[in-house]
């Protein structure tokens, strides 16, 4: 799989969605990391969400992006949501360089994407797997970076998380999936998170200051990746080339 074109790299932020079905909506928070090949998308509703249904709410994955013509398709290998069994393939038109404009191809939504200005320069990703069978990535663009940590737990197809969640015994393994995005400010201080799919991490540092986002070895050191993550795994993360995509689920285990 090719390296998707430079036109798409850095972080972009979701202006606003239609629908077909009427739906307009430019509150969500949405942000699209987009490196080289890999990719992570964090969707959180405003105002905050706080009661498990609201945080079953969110939305966002991570994988691997690839781009023919004019069509780019996410290849999904963690996320949020269970798996919808369809493809996520979008039609893209760049009216701007910062400015970029996606449909469905059956015409059912249309978003609208901005690129922020610190998100261009550097650009770098990095897949990572756990002995517990969790995936996941830190992803790099300027001045902002994209974590992601799935869940143990593989879920079924289903219409949505909160229709799991009122199935379930308990919330916690089915909200047990961190996105957290924030900014570096290139080691001067800690990689604050700004945004989290897990409440709690918001405000706090993902590293600490002085990590220098542009030395990659240090990076993915075990002494960095053992500390990744609001529940770091034991024995820390392991490096992966590229993600692993798993069977569907029939049912929760």
């Amino acid at each position: 799989m090719n390296s998707v074109p430079q036109a798409y790299l850095g972080v972009w932020q979701r202006t606003l969605l239609t629908t077909g079905a009427g739906l307009r909506d430019c509150t969500t928070q949405v942000y699209w990391l987009q490196t080289a090949r890999l990719f992570a998308d964090l969707r959180i509703p405003r105002p905050a969400p706080r009661t498990p249904d609201e945080l079953a709410s969110q939305g966002g994955f991570a994988g691997i992006s690839e781009v023919s013509g004019a069509h780019c398709q996410w290849h999904r290998a963690i996320d949020f949501q269970p798996p919808s069994g369809r493809a996520d393939i979008g039609r893209m038109h760049f009216e701007r360089p910062d400015y970029l404009l996606e449909d469905g191809l059956d015409g059912s939504y249309h978003e609208v994407w901005e690129r922020l200005p610190d998100s261009l320069g550097r650009n770098w990703g990095q897949w990572l797997q756990a002995a517990d069978g969790r995936q996941g990535c830190l992803l790099l663009a300027g001045d902002y970076f994209l974590f992601a940590a799935g869940r143990t737990l593989a879920l079924p197809h289903a219409d949505s998380l909160q229709a799991l969640l009122a199935q379930a015994s308990g919330p916690a393994p089915l909200l047990d999936f961190e996105l957290s995005f924030g900014r570096h400010r290139h080691g001067r201080q800690p990689w604050r998170i700004e945004l989290s799919t897990l409440p709690g991490r918001a405000g706090q540092a993902l590293l600490a200051a002085g990590i220098d986002p542009d030395q990659s070895a240090r990076l993915r050191s075990a002494a960095v990746l053992s500390t990744l993550g609001g529940r770091p795994p034991a024995g820390g993360w392991r490096c992966r080339e590229l993600p692993e995509f798993f069977p569907v689920q029939e049912c929760l285990t």
